[in-house]
């Protein structure tokens, strides 16, 4: 593939991940205002963010596995389809079961499409050895512009139109998707001399046990596990947090654009890392920075300088975590298979993702506060870091057997 081409692919996937991800970082911000214009309960809309994180994970090694055997650039335009159905529905008929349904089930669908999972696989393909973790660095770095990007956007269209006319918005935006995915792996990718054939969806299971084997995978798939629950909770309730502090409104929006902005440079500065040291041991030091900014902020008096400052800590290894762990997948297994694998670890990010989210949903409908849930966060994201350092260094090894 020539400089060109890898570029265009590199800035496609950039911008696809960056809508696939900036939407569903947005979901925090119609909490409330879904509650009090369309009696959405708050129970409900968390719970459809814990499910839509669930069916996110539940469906990330089935489409990794089909853009290795398939081509990244058509599981992506299907994302897009996915987010036009999950947004648009809850915004024509705003409900309970609308908002169950389609921001729980098809956005899931749409992200685990056409997310970070995606590029990463496309891109890990495309790129030089020497410059993988890099370029993925790049790539995820997307998904946080378009956070940055998106909060702004869904606030102001909450104040113009409401929660329902902000969901059609986010649904019309996600057709974006379906052009720009053509520049990306739209067919499979040539695989180099000796290299095993992808294992498709027929050898995922076989793929994942054989994976699931390797003490130092399964530390780096536990250690995922923190990564959903610390990030799902922050994404879908730390705006209601805010809120519930005495804080301006306006300053959740703040926070969350911050995360966004901050996690370009980190995204970078973590792909670029990843191949000079050994990926585990900065993993486990991004959870412990992330744990500490937690316990910090939780547990100091609420202002919204310190509130700025926890987004901006948190915004820069917020993805992080995505070109490291793809980088210690390459190094063990190859990329052959890189979307299934990922996806498989990833599918422990979602379970913690799922009961970050849901269970912030639940304490807050049963309490009204967040205040016992801090504790919780920082116990995982200590345990995190303790099962990253416990990994050796992963070495080349060949990819696994289809």
């Amino acid at each position: 593939m020539s400089r060109t081409a890898l570029w265009v692919a590199i800035i496609s996937a950039a911008a696809t991940s960056s809508m696939a991800m900036g939407i569903r970082q947005t979901f925090g911000l119609l909490l409330l205002p879904l509650s009090g214009e369309h009696d959405v309960a708050p129970w409900a809309f968390g719970l459809a963010v814990a499910l839509h994180n669930l069916v996110w994970g539940l469906a990330q090694p089935v489409s990794g596995a089909m853009a290795d055997k398939h081509g990244a650039g058509r599981v992506m335009a299907y994302g897009g389809l996915f987010y036009l159905v999950g947004c648009g529905l809850p915004a024509l008929f705003p409900s309970n079961a609308t908002v169950l349904i389609g921001i729980g089930l098809f956005t899931g669908l749409g992200v685990a499409s056409a997310g970070t999972g995606m590029a990463l696989a496309a891109i890990g393909r495309l790129a030089p050895p020497e410059k993988r973790g890099e370029y993925i660095g790049i790539a995820s770095a997307g998904g946080s512009l378009g956070q940055a990007a998106m909060v702004p956007i869904v606030f102001g269209a909450i104040g113009w139109f409401g929660a329902a006319g902000a969901l059609m918005t986010l649904a019309i935006s996600a057709l974006v998707i379906i052009p720009i995915a053509r520049n990306i792996e739209w067919r499979p990718a040539q695989r180099a001399p000796g290299a095993a054939a992808p294992a498709g969806i027929a050898g995922l299971p076989a793929l994942a046990r054989n994976a699931l084997a390797d003490r130092d995978f399964a530390l780096l798939t536990g250690g995922f596990f923190a990564c959903g629950f610390q990030l799902a909770f922050l994404t879908t309730h730390l705006p209601s947090h805010i809120a519930l502090c005495g804080l301006p409104p306006a300053l959740g929006m703040t926070a969350l654009m911050l995360i966004g902005l901050f996690n370009i440079p980190g995204s970078w500065f973590c792909g670029w890392l990843s191949a000079r040291v050994k990926p585990e041991n900065a993993l486990g030091w991004i959870y412990m920075v992330r744990t500490v900014s937690i316990a910090l902020f939780a547990f100091a008096t609420p202002t919204e300088w310190g509130t700025m400052i926890f987004a901006a800590v948190m915004g820069f290894v917020w993805l992080g975590t995505v070109p490291l762990t793809s980088a210690a997948i390459a190094r063990r297994f190859g990329v052959s298979n890189l979307g299934a694998l990922y996806g498989v670890c990833f599918f422990s990010h979602q379970i913690g993702g799922f009961l970050g989210a849901g269970s912030g949903a639940v304490l807050y409908s049963m309490s009204g506060t967040y205040a016992v849930f801090w504790p919780v966060m920082v116990v995982v994201g200590v345990m995190a870091s303790v099962l990253n350092w416990m990994a050796k260094a992963p070495g080349q090894r060949a990819a696994l057997p289809a």
